[in-house]
């Protein structure tokens, strides 16, 4: 049941045929269950691994986690032969491995690889020959190549290494950086091109065969480092002009410009321009994070990515934004930020969606608390929340029906389920950092 050179690739056409290809997927989150969702759809027996038991006993049981992943689609993949599990000795009766785990930052904005790492090391025992080996996880051009490879050769008991050509007698590794946009309705996940770059043409053909089966479309690249590198230029490209109108949106401010109005006119410019939004600081894996993976790489090489940096910045410091002008806007009406009740609108990092990776809320709560706030939040997406990697809130969401008991109201995530105008009406003050309450004139509402 090898794929085992020299007839590897035709090994793996047949089994993708017959749908008998064994495909491991390491980190059932929301890039890792997704895919294996996907995968199941075509009728792959996929296996899916988290050191998180709960994680996998709720996937066993036929339930999700994952608000806009119904019970019923893992229900259907149980039923097309998917499990779940901790037990990392099952990597050797794959055939296909992708890693789908995090790649933060630390405390010093420097990657974290230590989920990339710990995982690599954890399987490196159990690779066979012939198995592929896919790492998704976005991170720094070298790292499939630099640190994966090592990690799999060194830690692998049969001496196995990485094949590059035909004829190769190993393991072979590629690199596909997920391209996940969550609460995202109008793209088929099918219809976004897979981007491929492997450690040689063997793995690079095997690869594009797996995928080939749930994308409509891959692209192919000359080597991982050049797909590790896409996916950063995708988010940096996003992260710069975020940071721009984020910019412009406090000069505007002091000019007396709506920079709302600003954008839906440029945007009316049929070429060379695409709008970007701002808003209170960047949440989700990707787009605040890359671009400090970029310039912490770019440092190895003595090579100062000053624009990139700069965008990074002013895209973190807008929470403290959004604060001081929650201060301001209390002053004015006579209250102070100490012990004033503050109620945020949203936790996530974008409408719509159960998603609390690097929310600019969570800032946005913690700066308040600082300055001697009462915080309290609404999230139609979380009835509760405690503890992770960079908070530890242990609170309730509060009712909306008790909006006017709190000093001030502040719009963080503008979801669809918010009855704005009503917001508006029964608040003290609200403050509203999405545009949210476009169109409604009142005199308790600040824009920022």
């Amino acid at each position: 049941m090898s794929l085992n050179p020299p007839d590897t690739t035709a090994g793996l056409t047949g089994k993708i045929e017959s749908r008998e290809m064994r495909i491991g997927i390491i980190g059932m989150g929301y890039v890792g269950l997704p895919l294996a969702l996907q995968f199941s759809k075509e009728r792959f027996a996929i296996t899916g691994f988290d050191i998180d038991t709960q994680k996998v006993e709720t996937l066993n049981r036929g339930e999700s986690y994952i608000i806009r992943i119904p019970g019923a689609e893992v229900q259907g993949a149980l039923k097309n032969g998917f499990t779940a599990t901790a037990d990392y000795s099952r990597i050797s009766e794959m055939d296909v491995v992708i890693i789908c785990v995090p790649t933060p930052l630390n405390d010093c904005r420097e990657p974290d690889l230590s989920f990339v790492t710990g995982t690599v090391t954890a399987m490196a025992p159990y690779v066979r020959e012939g198995q592929l080996i896919i790492l998704e996880s976005t991170t720094y051009p070298g790292t499939t190549e630099e640190i994966v490879v090592p990690l799999l050769e060194q830690g692998n008991p049969a001496q196995l290494r990485v094949g590059r050509d035909a004829g190769s007698r190993g393991f072979f590794v590629a690199f596909s950086p997920e391209r996940e946009d969550p609460g995202n309705d109008t793209v088929e996940r099918r219809d976004i091109p897979k981007i491929i770059g492997a450690c040689g043409p063997v793995a690079l053909t095997l690869a594009s065969a797996v995928y080939a089966t749930i994308f409509n479309r891959t692209i192919p690249v000359s080597t991982p480092a050049t797909a590790e590198m896409t996916k950063l230029l995708e988010n940096i490209y996003r992260c710069v002009n975020i940071a721009l109108v984020n910019e412009l949106k406090q000069l505007c401010m002091l000019m007396g410009i709506d920079i709302w109005e600003v954008i839906e006119a440029a945007k009316t410019k049929p070429f060379g321009f695409q709008a970007f939004y701002p808003g209170p600081g960047l949440g989700g894996h990707c787009i605040p994070i890359d671009p400090f993976y970029l310039s912490w790489r770019a440092k190895q090489f003595e090579f100062p990515v000053h624009f990139i940096e700069l965008a990074g910045e002013i895209n973190s410091a807008m929470p403290q934004f959004v604060v001081d002008h929650v201060s301001q806007a209390l002053e004015q009406r006579g209250k102070g930020l100490q012990e004033a009740r503050v109620l945020i609108l949203g936790l996530s990092y974008k409408r719509d969606i159960d998603d609390l990776r690097e929310s600019p809320s969570l800032t946005v709560i913690d700066l308040l608390q600082k300055r001697g706030a009462h915080v309290e939040y609404n999230d139609p997406f979380f009835a509760s929340v405690g503890a992770g990697r960079k908070y530890s809130l242990n609170m309730t969401s509060t009712p909306l029906e008790k909006i006017a008991e709190f000093d001030c109201v502040v719009i963080v995530t503008d979801h669809s389920q918010y009855d704005y105008p009503s917001i508006v009406k029964q608040a003290q003050l609200v403050v509203d950092t999405r545009n949210a309450t476009k169109g409604i004139t009142a005199d308790n509402l600040v824009r920022c």
